[in-house]
């Protein structure tokens, strides 16, 4: 792991559950990922499990489940919940990890985790893996941002503040910034934590990580190239259509 990944587990796994309290959750897409794994059922192999939003829930309803994670840290977090004995996890990188004979009814990676993939080269060699881990008649299902047009072309978004909360006495402000590259349609994403008490400043954590950004027919052919014949493509995580005013492109494919 790179030291900038390994900074991004140290700071991301300290603040990633209040932070996605507030940020993720109302979306629906914990409940989503718990309905698809009822109806495929187990076992379920998430990549990027992070500190286990997605996946605690779903292995506390029974389901045998795996979690797959580059970043120790964020590993560590998930275990200090207390996991159940269903739940088991493992790291690994999304583009070469290897669970062996392991097969699974569902594979999942929520929450924006396929950004996290950079080149062709390392979204095909995930695909590959996934297609290796899936039983047959296997489900995979992932979710990307939709880019809207006029925010994506812009190079620069100045820092602002998107979350805030209280620890203790402390009040935890989360500030973010993106730059963009668009030739190879990355960005970047700066957070900063600044820990607040009565209206002083004590500290401030910083995090860093580019993020791949896709358009609706470009994941559909990388899917087709990696095998996938069904797909279905949702806007929301009501499992609405797909459409102009989406801002989730959830794929489910088979």
């Amino acid at each position: 792991m790179s030291a900038n990944r390994d900074r991004y587990g140290v700071v991301t796994a300290r603040h990633y559950d209040h932070a996605y309290a507030q940020r993720r959750d109302p979306c629906g897409d914990g409940a989503f990922y718990r309905a698809l794994a009822r109806e495929c059922g187990g076992p379920v192999l998430e990549l990027g499990c992070g500190t286990g939003r997605i996946l605690l829930p779903i292995a506390q309803e029974g389901i045998e489940c795996v979690g797959l994670d580059a970043s120790s840290h964020m590993l560590e977090a998930l275990r200090a919940k207390g996991p159940p004995g269903n739940l088991r996890v493992a790291p690994g990188r999304l583009q070469d990890f290897e669970l062996g004979d392991a097969r699974f009814a569902l594979v999942t990676a929520p929450f924006r985790v396929f950004q996290h993939l950079y080149t062709v080269e390392d979204q095909l060699a995930c695909l590959a893996r996934v297609r290796r881990h899936l039983a047959p008649g296997g489900t995979f299902a992932f979710d990307v941002f939709s880019p809207r047009l006029a925010r994506i072309a812009l190079i620069e978004e100045p820092e602002a503040e998107d979350c805030r909360w209280r620890d203790g006495e402390d009040e935890i402000v989360r500030r973010v910034s993106v730059t963009r590259d668009h030739p190879i349609q990355l960005q970047q994403v700066t957070m900063h934590y600044e820990r607040y008490r009565d209206g002083r400043r004590l500290a401030r954590e910083t995090t860093d990580f580019p993020m791949r950004y896709f358009f609706r027919y470009e994941l559909e052919h990388l899917l087709a190239r990696a095998g996938f014949e069904e797909l279905t493509l949702y806007g929301d995580f009501d499992r609405a259509e797909y459409g102009a005013d989406s801002a989730e492109m959830i794929f489910v494919a088979r």
